[in-house]
C-alpha cells in the first residue's frame, strides 16, 4: 500500500495545519511523523532542557490523538536523511507533505530531503503555514524586501484577504478513513533514549486568548510587573501548537497593537529568508569591525543576574529560572549587554537561544540587531537604553525587582559593574570607529 507522509516540524497541532489537511485530501492514507533531529538535539548545550521536553510532550500528545483516530505516528530519533532512506526502504511512500521552515539550517536539511526524495520519484511538498506572508509575498513598491516595519506593516495589511486567517480543515479530516495505521511500528524514543533528563518550566496551556487576556493589551504590555500584561502564546507560536491564524484572526478582532506585534514575527521570518547571514553577522557591514571588549567576568555576571542593575538583574533570572523573559526585559537585558559591557551581541544571542523556551532565531536574531543598531532593521546604533530610566518608568513601585531578587536592597545585592554613563560613551566611541 502506497502512504504520504505527513511531517511534522513547527506545526505541534492537528488543529489548522495547512500541510497535515493537504495531506490528508491526497490519495494515499496518511502517517504522522516526527523526528527527533540529531542534527540540533546534539549541539543543545544542555541534557535538561526545557524545549525537548515541551516538544517531546507535544509529540506525545500527537501520537495518542493519532492512535484514537485508529492511525500511527512514526516518531524517531535521528538525522533527517539517514530517517528517510529508511522509511523509503520500509514503506512504499507516495508523497511527503510538512510545512515551510525559514531558518537556514532548516532550508538546507529540505533541499536535502527533496533531493533524496526526487531519486525515488516522490515529490516533497512544503507549504506555508507559520506564517500569514512569507518569503517575497510583502515587498516594497520596487519589489524588494521592506527594511523599515512601518511600510511592512502597512502593505502586510493591505494584502490581506478575507480568506487570509481561514482555519485549514485538517481536524475534519483527521480519520480512520484518511490515516493509516502501521501494526508492527517501531516503539516512539524517550527522553532517557535520547540522553536527556525531564527538565519542565511553567508554560500557560495551549489555549486561544479570551477578551480579557488582551483587552488592554496595548496598555498592560511594557509593564513588567503585570504577569497578565502580555499573552504567553509566544511558545506555542514557536512550536506551532496554536495556530497564529487563530491568533492572529483573534487579535484583529480584539486588540490591533497585538496584531502588529504578532506581524513582527512575519516581518522576521521574510528578513531571515532574504537575508540568512544574518543569523550569524552584522548586516551593517562597518559593525562588523566593532571592537567588542567581551569581558568573560562581566559576561559571566550579565548571565548570572548579577551586574548590580535591578532591572537586568531581576530579567536574567527570570530567563534562567522559567525560560521565559518578558519583552520589555529582554530589550533592557541586550542593550545592557551590547551597550554598557560593549559585549559582541551573538554572545547574547547564543546565551538567548539556550534558555528561552519560545526560542525563534528570526525574532531573537532580529531583535537582538535591532537592539544593536546593526541589523537590517534596526534603532540608532547612538540609541543606548539606560537601565535606570527603564527601571523608572517599568517598574517604578520595583514589584518586578523584588519578585526575581530577593536580597535586593540588602548588601548581598552588588554594586553596579560598570558606570553607565562612562560605559555609554565607551560604547559611541566603539561603533563611531567602526564607521569610519
Amino acid at each position: 500500500m502506497k502512504l504520504t507522509i505527513f511531517w511534522h516540524r513547527r506545526d505541534l497541532r492537528i488543529t489548522d495545519n495547512t500541510g497535515l489537511a493537504a495531506a490528508l485530501q491526497g490519495e494515499a492514507p496518511v502517517v504522522p511523523l516526527f523526528i527527533f533531529d540529531r542534527d540540533i538535539l546534539d549541539k543543545l548545550p544542555s541534557k535538561q532542557d526545557a524545549r525537548v521536553t515541551f516538544i517531546y510532550d507535544a509529540v506525545e500528545q500527537l501520537a495518542q490523538e493519532t492512535g484514537g483516530a485508529s492511525g500511527t505516528m512514526l516518531v524517531c530519533y535521528g538525522k533527517p536523511e539517514e530517517v528517510f532512506e529508511q522509511l523509503l526502504k520500509d514503506y512504499d511512500l507516495a508523497a511527503v507533505h510538512t510545512n515551510e521552515d525559514y531558518e537556514p539550517y532548516a532550508r538546507q536539511r529540505d533541499e536535502a530531503i527533496a533531493k533524496l526524495l526526487k531519486q525515488k520519484n516522490v515529490p516533497f511538498t512544503a507549504h506555508k503555514d507559520q506564517v500569514i506572508f512569507a518569503k517575497d509575498e510583502v515587498l516594497t513598491k520596487s519589489g524588494t524586501a521592506a527594511k523599515v516595519y512601518g511600510a511592512y506593516n502597512k502593505a502586510w495589511r493591505a494584502a490581506l484577504q478575507d480568506d487570509s486567517f481561514q482555519e485549514r480543515p485538517s481536524r475534519q479530516l483527521f480519520t480512520k478513513k484518511n490515516l493509516h495505521r502501521i501494526d508492527q511500528a517501531p516503539a516512539r524514543p524517550t527522553l532517557a533514549d535520547m540522553g536527556f533528563e525531564r527538565y519542565e518550566q511553567p508554560v500557560t496551556p495551549a489555549q486561544l486568548l479570551n477578551k480579557n487576556d488582551v483587552e488592554h493589551y496595548d496598555k498592560t504590555r511594557n509593564r513588567l510587573a503585570d504577569d497578565h500584561g502580555t499573552t504567553h502564546r509566544s511558545v506555542h507560536l514557536r512550536h506551532g501548537t496554536l495556530s497564529v491564524r487563530q491568533l492572529m484572526s483573534q487579535a484583529q478582532e480584539l486588540n490591533d497593537k497585538l496584531l502588529d506585534e504578532l506581524i513582527w514575527r512575519d516581518y522576521f521570518m521574510m528578513l531571515l529568508w532574504h537575508f540568512p547571514e544574518t543569523a550569524e553577522e552584522s548586516y551593517d557591514k562597518p559593525f562588523r569591525r566593532i571592537e567588542w571588549r567581551n569581558n568573560q567576568e562581566e559576561f559571566a555576571a550579565w548571565c548570572e543576574g548579577r551586574t548590580g542593575f535591578p532591572l537586568v538583574d531581576a530579567g536574567m533570572r527570570q530567563l534562567n529560572q522559567t525560560g521565559w523573559m518578558h519583552n520589555r526585559a529582554r530589550i533592557t537585558t541586550a542593550s545592557f549587554l551590547i551597550k554598557d559591557l560593549l559585549i559582541d551581541w551573538k554572545w547574547g544571542e547564543q546565551y538567548f537561544a539556550d534558555k528561552l523556551i519560545d526560542y525563534d532565531m528570526s525574532n531573537n536574531i532580529g531583535n537582538w540587531q535591532w537592539t544593536a543598531g546593526t541589523g537590517v532593521v534596526s534603532a540608532p546604533w547612538f540609541r543606548i537604553f539606560s537601565p535606570e530610566s527603564q527601571l523608572q518608568k517599568y517598574d517604578p513601585k520595583l514589584e518586578y525587582v523584588k519578585a526575581w531578587i530577593p536580597e535586593f536592597g540588602t548588601d548581598a545585592y552588588p554594586q553596579p559593574i560598570v558606570d553607565h554613563k562612562e560605559a555609554r560613551q565607551r560604547a559611541l566611541d566603539a561603533f563611531r570607529a567602526a564607521r569610519k
